[in-house]
C-alpha cells in the first residue's frame, strides 16, 4: 500500500502562485508514474499533469501548459506541482495519484490517491 498526502493548497488572487506537494509513504519506490488531477464542484475529475518514472517525462493538460510545472524528488518520495499565473478557472480540489496501470491521462488507471487539497483563485 502507498499513502499519499497533499499539502500546499490555499486561497490566492488571480495571477498568483502556489506549490502543491504530495508526500508518499508506505511501500514506496520510485518505479511508478505519478500525476495530479483536479475536480471542481459539479465537474468530473480532470487530468492536470503527470510525470513518468522512466526518464521523468512530463505531461500537461493544455489548460495548464506553460503555467504549471510538475516535478518529483525520489529521495524524499515527494511530488510537486508549481502553479503560476493562476486563474479563477483553476479553482478545484487537487489530488495526487500514483501508479497508473497504462495511460497517465485517465484517472481510473491510477491505483493510489491522496485526500486532496483545495485551491481557490479569487478574481
Amino acid at each position: 500500500q502507498v499513502q499519499l498526502v497533499e499539502s500546499g493548497g490555499g486561497l490566492v488572487q488571480t495571477g498568483g502562485s502556489l506549490r502543491l506537494s504530495c508526500a508518499a509513504s508506505g511501500r514506496t519506490d520510485s518505479r511508478y508514474s505519478m500525476g495530479w488531477f483536479r475536480q471542481a464542484p459539479g465537474k468530473e475529475r480532470e487530468f492536470v499533469s503527470a510525470i513518468s518514472w522512466i526518464g521523468g517525462r512530463t505531461y500537461y493538460a493544455d489548460s495548464v501548459t506553460g503555467r504549471f510545472t510538475i516535478s518529483r524528488d525520489s529521495v524524499k518520495n515527494t511530488l510537486y506541482l508549481q502553479m503560476n499565473s493562476l486563474k479563477p478557472e483553476d479553482t478545484a480540489v487537487y489530488y495526487c495519484a500514483a501508479r497508473p496501470s497504462i495511460g497517465v491521462y485517465d484517472p481510473t488507471n491510477y491505483a493510489y490517491w491522496g485526500q486532496g487539497t483545495q485551491v481557490t483563485v479569487s478574481s
